[in-house]
């Protein structure tokens, strides 16, 4: 059975049979006479992970503009901003809203299963929602100024404003799920609710680490686990969910995203410190000039070596960390072992990842664009 009901509004065929013990080649819905859908890729070549986004892209940003708009007008200037539709004037502008990995999991997710990224579309916009709720929350909690090359939205509407743009969005994310006439509504505001709740003790987690020493390792994974990983894991399952998968094909599919989201955040955190400012939009070291207990400084702080040692006296010393500081810093975290370590948890998460796909009955070209996408996400340079 599909894993939450079998609602021909949603699937695209009317009988599904369960395909969890079923190999990848088998295809959970025959064809019903109707024909493939423009973007179904099953009629074709895999698209690569950069085609994938752009498809994403062009389904999601109508219907997240649409969400948008429909909050109040002080919330939905800031949040317009935030996304890159509206420069400080007010004024229409071309930037966009980051990558989307999240709603294009969940379209291809759905997509994967056998039913078609349409049906998805709703959770794809909702995950989308929640987590700019999250970043809107996260600059101003720390202090950043910059987000993909401009100015952060607090600091042009001040921290107030934008924390309540954030409470809209995610009042927004469950409203779009509750728009739709569909019996998976409970369950997946019940999946966006736990891995929001997740999101938020993670980000808990993470500002309590600044104000410790003794951070270990397991600590700062099981944090970075529910900051980063617990949605991306609901963006999986929800996509399997609207597209008609087992309960089996939701699970593999969730552990797929939970592995990925927390190789993300080791990527994310090798960026903080080693990106280009160039590309990455956040100043040089910047996880490092706010002490930031990352994946990468943890693994060299609790290393046991020399290099370690002096981290720990340059990052618990009273006052701030000029720029001398910071590059030597980055440079005890990469002699401590901790750039290699989290490179190598990266790169092992992915390989278990991708055998969480192999693992699920998936459409096989479907499968090779969420791997495309996997490989993008931990191979990226901002």
């Amino acid at each position: 059975m599909p894993v939450w009901g079998d609602d021909p509004a949603v699937l695209r065929c009317d009988h599904r049979p369960d395909t969890s013990d079923r190999g990848p080649d088998h295809d959970p819905c025959p064809d019903d006479g109707r024909g493939p859908e423009p973007d179904d890729p099953r009629t074709g070549r895999a698209r690569t992970a950069a085609e994938v986004l752009g498809w994403s892209r062009r389904l999601l940003d109508p219907a997240l503009r649409d969400a948008v708009e429909r909050m109040p007008g002080a919330v939905r200037d800031i949040a317009a901003f935030h996304f890159g539709w509206r420069d400080e004037r007010g004024l229409p502008a071309a930037g966009g809203g980051g990558k989307a990995i999240r709603p294009a999991l969940t379209l291809l997710a759905a997509e994967a299963v056998g039913g078609t990224a349409s049906a998805a579309l709703p959770a794809a916009v909702a995950v989308e929602l929640a987590h700019n709720f999250s970043l809107l929350h996260d600059d101003v909690m720390d202090g950043d100024l910059t987000r993909r090359h401009r100015p952060t939205a607090w600091t042009v509407y001040g921290a107030n404003p934008a924390i309540l743009a954030g409470d809209a969005l995610l009042a927004a994310a469950f409203e779009v799920l509750a728009d739709e006439p569909s019996p998976l509504i409970p369950r997946a505001v019940r999946t966006l609710a736990q891995a929001v709740r997740d999101l938020v003790a993670g980000q808990s987690a993470d500002l309590a680490f600044e104000e410790r020493s003794d951070v270990t390792l397991d600590e700062c994974a099981a944090m970075a686990g529910r900051k980063t990983g617990a949605l991306l894991g609901a963006a999986c399952a929800l996509g399997a969910a609207y597209g008609g998968g087992t309960t089996g094909q939701a699970a593999r599919l969730r552990a797929f995203g939970e592995r990925l989201g927390l190789a993300f955040q080791l990527v994310d955190d090798l960026l903080g410190i080693w990106g280009d400012p160039g590309t990455t939009g956040k100043p040089v070291h910047s996880d490092l000039h706010s002490r930031k207990k990352s994946l990468p400084v943890v693994a060299a702080l609790t290393s046991g070596t020399p290099a370690g040692a002096e981290l720990a006296e340059l990052y618990f010393r009273d006052g701030d960390l000029t720029g001398d500081d910071a590059s030597r810093a980055a440079a005890l975290v990469d002699t401590a072992g901790g750039r290699a370590w989290a490179a190598t948890r990266a790169a092992t998460l992915l390989t278990t990842a991708e055998a969480d796909l192999a693992a699920a009955g998936l459409h096989p070209t479907t499968a090779t664009e969420l791997r495309a996408l996997a490989h993008l996400i931990t191979h990226r340079n901002h």
